[in-house]
């Protein structure tokens, strides 16, 4: 997998292929979103010919965005500011529930929100908040007060509503749950805290808070300004986390894929997702001390990567720069297309000097296929000169790191958003006898077990994040909630 001189990047996969699509696919989607106003929000982790359609579809239609979870619903916003009246969403359910929560409580009601889908579209987060082994959890967080829940963003809203009304709850996402928990802490001192549903994530930020105990005073102030070793000590007593929830994908990067790490790449950058297993989690720890990994979002991670193409961009001298992917495949996408921009501008400011860039996916050894430059056709002459030159792509084969049913650390539940679909639901739109009501996203106009909305109040906990987002601090509201008043009396207040 040695790159090639020729390349400016190489990965061993076919996604990047995707990234020169069809002009009579973009054409065709880009007409309808034009025509019918709607706008389009999808993740990170999108099927790749999606993804290459929606990038290239961005530079004619602005209403198109492909982001991490916490960034999908505000997008929906100004895109319902900006005119649009439709908003589709690529992802899996708990997202278009969001989207469709958030641009109520923005006032855009009569926006309407669509999936991709006539079938559940889930997330095994999701479903594990959902089991009675969770309720157990939330039971025992509201016999200890004062207790705060910090739930995960990758959960439905109905979960986050009957959360919040057991126990005081604010969302968070993987880029945000250190800082969440820390001031917390550091407002209400004696707390209990009690994160889930990710397993993995709730050890990972555990063996965080145990190195920052090790850490002197002014080390773990420049973290947190308001902690120190013993406050720190204190919260690790009384952090709870969950410990039977699990990402179907991260968990697949286990002890043979650290190994295959360890003995082809110990050079390489390493990027790897808070929801990975311990000991890929290490790793990457290990890594972000001597500069040169990051842990944390999907955002974390892109911006990690383009932040160091564009560093040895700027150096002016010959860079080859190495990195492994420790997150879903098809992230590799966005990485590509980030990082093709950043040396296509370089090129014309520094043409005595050349940086490549190599993206290593660690799926196992017995689950990669060959390839050759026959499965090139019919891509465009520029693609097809980069891409006939690899070697390797990962398969579908059984092994640690790859899933028969989504392919290598897929998401099979994200890749139910086809580009077929898409056209499809968007075809449908405001046709009065064709309306796919059975993709539109669903409306909470149930109520909790205390009688109140569901979307009110699972809501609720994402507005506490933002706040917190927005002012580096807890809202009052959630405050009063965790210290003395019951919650229905501080949600009326």
């Amino acid at each position: 997998m040695a790159p090639n001189s020729d390349s400016h990047y190489v990965v061993v996969d076919l996604q990047a292929k995707f990234l020169s699509p069809d002009e009579l696919k973009i054409k065709e989607l880009v007409n309808i979103l034009t025509e019918k106003k709607i706008g389009v929000v999808a993740h990170f982790y999108m099927d790749p010919e999606v993804q290459g359609i929606l990038t290239a579809a961005q530079k004619q239609w602005p209403h198109i965005n492909i982001s991490d979870s916490l960034v999908m619903a505000d997008i929906a916003v100004k895109m319902a500011e900006a005119g649009c009246q439709y908003i589709t969403v690529l992802g899996v359910d708990f997202m278009s529930e969001n989207v469709r929560a958030i641009l109520d409580q923005a006032g855009f009601e009569k926006v309407e929100v669509y999936r991709m889908s006539s079938e559940q579209i889930g997330c095994s987060l999701a479903d594990a908040a959902e089991s009675p082994m969770y309720v157990h959890f939330l039971e025992t967080a509201s016999k200890s007060p004062p207790s705060l829940h910090v739930i995960y963003i990758n959960t439905s809203l109905e979960t986050k509503a009957y959360g919040h009304e057991m126990v005081p709850t604010i969302t968070c996402t993987s880029s945000n749950v250190v800082q969440t928990i820390l001031q917390a802490f550091a407002q209400v001192p004696n707390l209990n805290i009690w994160y889930g549903p990710d397993s993995y994530m709730g050890a990972n930020i555990t063996e965080l808070f145990n190195q920052m105990a090790g850490m002197t005073d002014e080390e773990i102030a420049e973290i947190h300004p308001e902690h120190n070793r013993n406050t720190i000590k204190s919260l690790l007593r009384q952090l709870h986390y969950y410990q039977d929830g699990k990402c179907i994908v991260h968990d697949m990067f286990g002890h043979e894929v650290v190994e295959k790490i360890n003995e082809l790449y110990s050079d390489a950058f390493l990027t790897a997702h808070l929801e990975v297993p311990g000991e890929m989690f290490s790793l990457a720890i290990e890594a972000k001390r001597r500069g040169m990994g990051v842990v944390g979002s999907t955002q974390n991670i892109l911006d990690f990567i383009t932040q160091r193409v564009q560093d040895a961009c700027d150096s002016n001298r010959d860079n080859h720069l190495q990195f492994v992917l420790g997150t879903e495949s098809g992230m590799v996408t966005a990485i590509v297309a980030a990082v093709r921009r950043l040396l296509n501008s370089g090129e014309s400011s520094s043409k005595s000097s050349k940086t490549t860039v190599e993206i290593v996916f660690p799926v196992s050894s017995d689950s990669m296929i060959r390839t050759s430059s026959n499965d090139c056709h019919g891509l465009s002459s520029a693609s097809s000169d980069d891409i006939a030159k690899l070697a390797l792509i990962p398969g579908v084969a059984a092994g640690e790191g790859c899933s028969i049913h989504g392919g290598c650390a897929s998401c099979p539940y994200m890749k139910m958003n086809s580009l077929g679909a898409l056209l499809q639901v968007c075809q449908q739109l405001s046709e009065k006898n064709n309306s796919p009501s059975v993709y539109r996203a669903k409306r909470f106009n149930s109520t909790t077990p205390l009688g109140r909305s569901i979307a009110e109040v699972g809501c609720e906990p994402i507005l506490h994040m933002r706040h917190f987002q927005a002012t580096g601090k807890l809202p009052e509201k959630l405050i009063r909630q965790i210290l003395d008043q019951p919650i229905e009396e501080a949600v009326a207040s």
